[in-house]
């Protein structure tokens, strides 16, 4: 366990730093965008794109560094009214629903890229597969990160947070 939790901590650090990256390209984009339209009457083509590719890169890498350090939406309220072993239950469903939609995320988005890989984003003159890099990552990591809080539950440990 201490092996995946020491490979867990620097992936979700550094999907949390890919993030932050993203979210800065993203404000820049915009911000040039805005400017060059509004200002100038010239927006460049490719502005939407790199915009959208920017913010599948947020969702993405910010979700799975969010379910590594449990920083998703729960309802804490009403599970914590529960007796410790429904609790328990409760949090071994959670982490294998989340388990099961992190596989569903990655083979279902791995199939859109054999797929989609001939097709080019015209404006930016790249595959339409690029769409499904940042989800595929996502969905390793989510799977990665919910292994391991399932296996934590199990030894009745806590899985601590890495970018706190």
């Amino acid at each position: 366990m201490q092996w995946l939790t020491a490979v867990n901590s620097r992936l979700s650090r550094w999907a949390m730093w890919i993030a932050s990256a993203c979210i800065i390209g993203l404000v820049i984009n915009v911000d040039y965008g805005v400017i060059m339209r509004y200002g100038f009457h010239e927006a460049p083509p490719f502005m939407e794109e790199v915009a959208l590719l920017l913010s599948i890169s947020v969702a993405m890498f910010g979700a799975s560094a969010g379910v590594r350090d449990a920083g998703h939406i729960g309802v804490d309220s009403l599970v914590g009214l529960l007796p410790e072993k429904p609790r328990f239950w409760v949090g071994v469903c959670a982490g294998s629903l989340t388990g099961l939609f992190a596989l569903c995320l990655l083979i279902g988005c791995s199939v859109m890229v054999t797929e989609t890989y001939e097709h080019s984003i015209p404006t930016l003159g790249i595959s339409e597969a690029w769409r499904y890099i940042p989800p595929i990552i996502a969905g390793v990591l989510i799977l990665l990160f919910s292994i391991e809080h399932l296996i934590a539950m199990f030894k009745n440990e806590k899985v601590v947070a890495s970018w706190h």
